[in-house]
Parts: structure tokens; C-alpha cells; sequence
């Protein structure tokens, strides 16, 4: 007999949850409400509803939008076509080339030009660099080209005698250093 009590009680309360109105899972938020009602303004206000009925409504998921009854004689928009479609993409002339003749790697610019010898081009400064020197691809912005190419681009060569200079005088002072190691002075 207990059980049965249990079980009706329990049955009850059930039907009882279930008979009544349940808020949604997903409340809107005020702003979200705020949102809704901004967008159907005219509508909510000719059918005679305030604001902050509204949103109450919405909070708790019972809000209806009344719908406008368009006029009859209302013109239509005008609609704008549609934008024309983009031209395909054209591959740049060479594979892996940068600007005009220039190109990411030096293997790349190598195989474009066998015979010419090939430089690093500091594009932000139009001054190009030689293999082995310091700023041969060490420049923030720059490509590997054909020598020909920079030149004919409007590029011209680092002054590198400075360069020379310094690794002449430090290989000859490397030398007499070695020297002296060896003579023990």
C-alpha cells in the first residue's frame, strides 16, 4: 500500500510540471530582446504594444511579431544585379616569382638564369647584393633576380669594396696571428 501512495504522489506531481507552462531552455537575453524588437518596431507598436511588454513577452519566449499587411499599391524595390563575377586567377609568369622577374628562392632564380649571375634585390631600397656578401638574402624585403633583370628594373650594385676591405684586413690578421702562435711570440 505504501508504494501505491508513493508511486500516485509521485505520478501527481509529474502531471502536475507537466500541465503547466515551462520557460523555453534558451532564454533571450534583454539586448537579444531589445534586438528583436528595434528590427520590428513599426509592427509591434501598430498592434498596440509597448516596449517593455514586448521584451517581457520575448524573456519569456511567449512574444508574437505581428505581421504588416503590406500596401497594396506599395512599389517595389529597386534591387541592385549582382556584382560581376571576379576574372579567374592568372598564375604569375614564373613559378615561385615574387615581382617582375624576381624570385622567393635562389635554386628558383638559378634555374631562370643558368649564364647570369644571380642577386639578392632589397626592394626597398633598389640595391642589389652579390653571393657571399652580407645582406645576400638577409634583407627584410627583398628576391633573388638575374643581375640583367635588376638592372633592367632600375636596381643598382651595393658598394661592396668596404666589405673587401674588411675581410682582406682580417684575414691578414688572422695570418699574423697564426704566425705569431706558431713562432711562439
Amino acid at each position: 500500500m505504501r508504494q501505491f501512495v508513493i508511486h500516485s504522489l509521485a505520478a501527481a506531481a509529474i502531471g502536475a510540471l507537466l500541465a503547466f507552462p515551462i520557460a523555453p531552455a534558451f532564454a533571450k537575453t534583454v539586448a537579444e530582446c531589445n534586438t528583436e524588437y528595434a528590427a520590428n518596431k513599426a509592427a509591434i507598436r501598430a498592434a498596440k504594444q509597448t516596449k517593455k511588454d514586448f521584451v517581457a513577452a520575448c524573456r519569456s519566449g511567449t512574444e508574437t511579431i505581428p505581421a504588416t499587411a503590406a500596401a497594396p499599391n506599395a512599389p517595389v524595390a529597386y534591387q541592385q544585379p549582382p556584382a560581376p563575377a571576379p576574372p579567374p586567377f592568372a598564375p604569375s609568369p614564373h613559378v615561385g616569382a615574387i615581382e617582375a622577374g624576381g624570385f622567393t628562392t635562389d635554386a628558383q632564380a638559378r634555374a631562370r638564369c643558368p649564364t647570369d649571375t644571380v642577386v639578392w634585390v632589397n626592394t626597398k631600397s633598389g640595391v642589389y647584393h652579390f653571393a657571399g656578401t652580407r645582406y645576400y638574402g638577409g634583407t627584410k624585403q627583398g628576391t633573388y633576380m638575374c643581375e640583367a633583370d635588376a638592372k633592367a628594373a632600375g636596381d643598382r650594385a651595393a658598394n661592396h669594396v668596404d666589405e673587401v676591405r674588411r675581410r682582406r684586413h682580417r684575414s691578414a690578421r688572422s695570418l699574423a696571428q697564426a704566425r705569431n702562435r706558431v713562432s711562439g711570440k
